[in-house]
């Protein structure tokens, strides 16, 4: 998909100019308006006010300070004090002193900078052209933050919509190689629906990662449904179930501790199973997969997976971002690289932390979750 900037149909600079000297403005007006500049005329602070409510996109504005009624520092009070106007620069314009007490009344109203009468017509330019392009930059930059954001949202729709209709044609394929499993005597096919049942519960969980990653990116978080309970049971449970898909490894666990507390149960049984899971496919074989629970300390319960072997230190600080890319082990288990972002999230929604850390040829993921 391309995204194509909406253009207005005017982009040019806009420029307010105050003065209450008519001949004021068309000098001043001389000076700066052109193709890429629109200058705007007010001859009293009313009036420029009221320009200010229909074009709050000026980028400069040059304000006399000794007019009659509204001078110039209390217009610029009044435009510092609205939210719409108060990121305007203002140029003060003055015949008046340059006493130091004058000056500092100017910079406390909000002026960027004084001019003093008779005007040089260089250095106004020349001043005026510094903000006229800081504001192209913020508005060029504004433009291109609404298309990302744009891109980001179709992205995340499209990886939703995706996602959920993916699931109807791999329960068909589950239920057809369910069908096969049971009913077919010939030992090759059920050698092949007990593969085709294997990926798709793998594509089952890759679909459930792309969904989660979408609902965090979304709604900023993932939604929790905490119940007192304890790990020890859970830990054990997710444990049985790898044991089952990894019968040749060793995995050894150890509790102790109170391990009770408020958490929601089967997002913490998706964060054991991402890095269990992590620690068999990339940990080297010879060396057990560790899950050590401490439930010592008063307020809070420590989960650790250890495994063999070394993440390279380049890798570590991108361990828990979406979609990472890098060096990883040919013939290895390769996925999306959304299975420990997804941890980490699952753990900063419980008002955890999750670490990593890996040397001496032993990598270690720590959980601390509050009860």
């Amino acid at each position: 998909m391309i995204l194509t900037s909406a253009k207005t149909p005017d982009a040019r600079i806009k420029c307010l100019l105050v003065d209450d000297v008519p001949e004021n403005l068309i000098a001043l007006e001389a000076l700066l308006a052109g193709d890429r500049v629109e200058v705007l005329k007010a001859q009293s602070g009313p009036q420029a006010l009221e320009l200010l409510l229909t074009h709050p996109d000026v980028a400069l504005a040059l304000l006399d300070v000794q007019m009659p009624d509204m001078n110039g520092f209390e217009l610029a009070e009044l435009i510092r004090g609205s939210e719409r106007t108060r990121h305007i620069p203002l140029i003060f314009i003055t015949a008046g002193s340059r006493e130091h007490n004058w000056q500092f009344r100017g910079y406390e109203s909000g002026a960027v900078d004084f001019l003093y009468k008779p005007i040089d017509p260089y250095m106004l330019k020349t001043k005026a052209n510094v903000f006229f392009e800081l504001h192209e930059r913020r508005r060029a930059l504004a433009q291109q933050l609404e298309e990302r954001t744009e891109a980001l949202r179709v992205n995340e729709m499209f990886m939703a919509v995706l996602s959920h209709d993916l699931r109807t044609p791999l329960q068909a394929i589950v239920m057809g190689a369910s069908l096969l499993q049971r009913q077919s005597d010939d030992a090759r096919v059920g050698s092949l629906a007990t593969r085709m049942l294997q990926s798709s519960e793998r594509m089952s969980r890759l679909i459930e990662d792309l969904l989660d990653v979408t609902r965090i990116r979304q709604a900023g978080g993932l939604t929790l449904v905490p119940t007192r309970f304890d790990l020890e049971s859970l830990v054990n449970r997710t444990l049985e179930e790898l044991r089952t898909g990894f019968a040749e490894r060793q995995i050894e666990s150890s509790f102790k501790g109170d391990l009770t507390g408020n958490w929601d149960g089967e997002r913490l049984a998706q964060v054991l199973a991402n890095l269990l899971g992590n620690a068999l496919h990339h940990g080297t074989r010879e060396a057990p997969v560790r899950v050590d629970v401490d439930g010592t300390a008063a307020d809070e319960v420590v989960i650790t997976v250890s495994n063999g072997g070394t993440i390279p230190p380049e890798l570590l600080p991108h361990l828990f971002n979406p979609f990472r890319s890098g060096a990883r082990p040919a013939g290895g288990h390769h996925g999306l690289g959304l299975g420990l972002f997804i941890a980490q999230q699952i753990v900063l929604s419980h008002g955890g932390r999750i670490n990593a850390e890996s040397r001496d040829d032993i990598t270690r993921f720590c959980v601390a979750l509050p009860r």
